[in-house]
């Protein structure tokens, strides 16, 4: 008897971007639109996704401002902000049974380390995520739709920690030394926060 056919990337997930941070430490200065060596980050981050994904979906809470962009443009069901609101309306709005999460300060991201993700992606597991220096990468992973009830009621509860939804069974960590071969600098990881980070990358990125 065959083995049904694999799933594609696109089939197997739905491509999430989370943007509904308030930006405070850049003085509410819309991060996703940010520019590094002349590209916007979230033209950076919408390069790699459209490659791997059919259906994008970008969560914030200032709709208006995505209209360029050919993606799913969805705001938070909940009023907390957090990443685990935008990884809830993520998942409720997707109509793949999987969410590959990244957020919209990323500029680096790579498409091996998400085709790394989301091969490790399957039954078995309700979250994957890389491993590094500084632990579990909980925003370049993906989630199982199916655990949609899950997060909202710790999101009801006010309990925002990623990592702790999930008992430890049913995360799969994918180990440092096959991530540094998909993404050798691990720039993947790097996130956009303060001013200085910016000065730091720009500097790298020139």
């Amino acid at each position: 008897m065959n083995s049904p056919p694999a799933k594609s990337i696109s089939d197997l997930c739905s491509g999430v971007i989370l943007a509904g941070g308030m930006s405070t430490r850049f003085s509410g200065r819309n991060k996703a639109m940010i520019q590094i060596a002349g590209e916007r980050i979230l033209d950076r981050i919408y390069s790699v996704y459209s490659e791997l994904f059919t259906e994008i979906i970008l969560v914030t809470n200032t709709p208006t401002e995505y209209l360029d962009w050919d993606l799913t443009v969805v705001t938070d069901l909940f009023p907390v902000r957090s990443s685990l609101t935008g990884i809830h309306a993520g998942m409720f709005y997707a109509s793949r049974p999987y969410v590959f999460v990244c957020a919209c300060d990323a500029p680096f991201i790579r498409k091996e380390i998400v085709q790394l993700v989301v091969s490790k992606t399957g039954p078995g597991a309700d979250a994957v995520m890389p491993e590094t220096q500084n632990g579990l990468e909980s925003l370049c992973a993906t989630y199982a739709v199916s655990q949609l009830s899950n997060v909202e009621t710790h999101v009801r509860q006010e309990k925002f920690k990623i990592q702790r939804i999930f008992r430890k069974s049913r995360i799969r960590s994918i180990p440092e030394a096959l991530v540094r071969q998909a993404d050798p600098e691990g720039v993947s990881f790097i996130n956009i926060n303060t001013p200085e980070d910016l000065r730091r990358v720009t500097l790298t990125a020139s």
